[in-house]
């Protein structure tokens, strides 16, 4: 492989507000790490050591500053150091101070029902109030199925880069997601007969305004990444991408008929399916159900194209998210690659390398160095994460224990 000319990481030049970058992070009885304290300098970043040795984890950590819930897990207390009865993360983004803690439930921390505290500087806040503060790009193994897997894969992945884009989406998504547990709960007691079908009023209208604001971020985010999607296929499949361009099509469970607003063709779409939902209790419209379609030159990735295809597609769409978060304000995002590196052949592998080489910070895990660029390698930071009997340690540069990171 050739390798990608990087500069030194003290090189990287000031992007944009300093808000972009992590700094410090402070975790404390999350997954293995019993205590870790370390700061940040610029450039890129290498994570290596064995399976299972906590790798991951510190990127988890790093999301769940950014994100307020983990990647892995819709179940926050399975972060939580199993003999503690809170899980905390703490990070100083540019003049900004972000704290997530994760409460076991039943502990005696959990009095009053709270399992999950976020404060930004101090005051606490909502999972959607993170939005934009620290601008993240997860690039990790699961998401090699973006184009064949569950179309819930391609729903998150198109939701977390909205709401990176638009804090207003993610208020509008938690909404939904509201409204529609809501609603659901009541279309159970519906086909009890506990409750009545005109009680379904209450929690229409805020499900249709929510959803249909959703879906209109939806599109309006596809059509703004269309053009860097195509860019970045071509740049790494210039031939793939001369027969015919990359894109990703919305397709709904509520298509709009001429002159139909997105609230409306949902509003519709409700009305023809009621006597389905009552008789399975649950909402089945909706953006909840709705996919993104992968295709090449018209056709749709997921049935035809080859692993190696596949693979090009996601890593385009992982570029042209870089490149439109990016564009929004100027300021690069966080890359958080999570041992992909072996999954990729080595053409491919320089490519991310390039990109890596144009960003202010950037993590990269691996379970072994080999599988790196040499010129990576050279600029990087090098951090070695090994177990030790109190858990996960976190070996610094210079081949000893950091000085601000303790077991």
């Amino acid at each position: 492989m050739t390798s990608a000319m990087l500069p030194p990481a003290d090189a990287a030049p000031e992007v944009g507000h300093a808000g972009a970058l992590l700094e410090q992070l402070s975790v404390r009885d999350l997954r293995g790490y019993v205590e870790l304290d370390v700061s940040f300098r610029r450039g890129p970043h290498i994570v290596w050591g064995s399976n299972a040795a906590g790798k991951t984890s510190l990127l988890e950590a790093i999301v769940l500053l950014a994100w307020g819930h983990s990647h892995r897990t819709t179940t926050d207390a399975e972060l939580v150091r199993w003999d503690a009865d809170v899980g905390r993360v703490e990070g100083r983004v540019g003049r900004d101070s972000i704290e997530v803690a994760l409460v076991r439930p039943g502990s005696a921390a959990a009095l009053g029902g709270v399992r999950k505290r976020i404060r930004v500087n101090g005051v606490p806040r909502r999972s959607s109030a993170l939005s934009g503060l620290l601008r993240t790009v997860m690039f990790a193994p699961e998401e090699m199925l973006l184009v064949a897997g569950s179309p819930s894969l391609r729903r998150t992945a198109l939701d977390r880069l909205a709401a990176q884009r638009s804090p207003a989406y993610a208020q509008d998504l938690a909404a939904y997601g509201r409204a529609l547990q809501q609603r659901n709960s009541l279309l159970r007691a519906i086909r009890e007969e506990q409750a009545a079908r005109a009680e379904l009023a209450v929690w229409d209208a805020p499900l249709l305004d929510s959803g249909a604001a959703v879906v209109a971020e939806r599109l309006r985010l596809l059509d703004a990444i269309a053009g860097p999607l195509s860019a970045a296929h071509a740049e790494i499949a210039p031939e793939e991408s001369a027969a015919g361009g990359l894109a990703v099509r919305y397709a709904t469970n509520a298509p709009a008929l001429a002159g139909e607003a997105p609230r409306d063709a949902l509003a519709r779409r409700l009305r023809e399916t009621s006597d389905k939902e009552v008789w399975n209790g649950t909402t089945l419209v909706g953006p909840h159900r709705d996919d993104l379609v992968f295709e090449l030159a018209g056709r749709d990735l997921a049935g035809f194209a080859s692993r190696g295809q596949q693979r090009t597609a996601i890593l385009a769409f992982k570029l042209a998210e870089l490149d439109l978060l990016t564009e929004h304000d100027g300021r690069p995002p966080l890359l958080l690659l999570d041992d992909v590196f072996s999954e990729l052949d080595p053409e491919r592998r320089a490519h991310l390398v390039r990109r890596i080489a144009e960003l202010p910070l950037a993590f990269v895990t691996t379970t072994t160095l080999d599988d790196l660029d040499p010129a990576l390698r050279a600029a990087a930071t090098t951090w070695r994460v090994e177990v030790v009997p109190s858990g996960a340690r976190l070996i610094g540069p210079d081949g000893s224990p950091d000085a601000q990171a303790r077991p």
